[in-house]
Formats: structure tokens, C-alpha cells, sequence
């Protein structure tokens, strides 16, 4: 979406089952120590950054599976959730 393409406002419903949007933008913004549009903002560029510093902890050769389960569990949200796999691979002597 270009500059002039963007809306000069945006409305998030919080009525009809979404009561808790309200809640969690009012903890965001006293979070962030600010208002309550600026506060969605940083939520919404932070969580894009704070996924992938995440998955990179996740995939650290230094930790056993169980620290990654248990980091995993850790960071798990209402909305993003981490799974660990563990992944075989299996080399035939023909494929060497």
C-alpha cells in the first residue's frame, strides 16, 4: 500500500465477543507508556521481530531438545505457538 493509499484511521471491533482487542490494546499501551494507536503500531512491528529472534534461539545447535520444548512452552502465545521437530535425515553409501 502506497502513502496515499493509507486510511486515515482504522476501527478494530471490540464489541460482539471481541471485548478482550480492548483490554490487550489498554495493556499494550501501558506497556509501551503510550497512547493507544501507537501502542497497536509497536505490537504489530515488534511481534514480526520478536517471532524471529525466537525461532533463531529455537534452532541453536547448543540446546537439547527438552530446553527447546521447554523455551518453546515459554514463548507460546494466544496467537503464535512453537512447535520443536526433531528431523532424520538417513545417507545411503550410492548417495555419498
Amino acid at each position: 500500500m502506497s502513502h496515499n493509499e493509507t486510511p486515515g484511521s482504522v476501527r478494530i471491533r471490540t464489541d460482539d465477543g471481541n471485548e478482550w482487542r480492548f483490554a490487550s490494546i489498554q495493556k499494550a499501551a501501558r506497556f509501551y507508556d503510550c497512547n493507544r494507536s501507537n501502542a497497536v503500531a509497536f505490537a504489530c512491528e515488534d511481534v514480526d521481530q520478536l517471532v524471529s529472534a525466537a525461532r533463531r534461539v529455537l534452532e541453536r545447535d547448543d540446546l537439547t531438545r527438552e530446553q527447546r520444548q521447554e523455551i518453546a512452552e515459554a514463548l507460546s502465545t494466544r496467537a503464535v505457538s512453537f512447535d520443536v521437530e526433531t528431523e532424520v535425515s538417513v545417507t545411503t553409501k550410492g548417495e555419498m
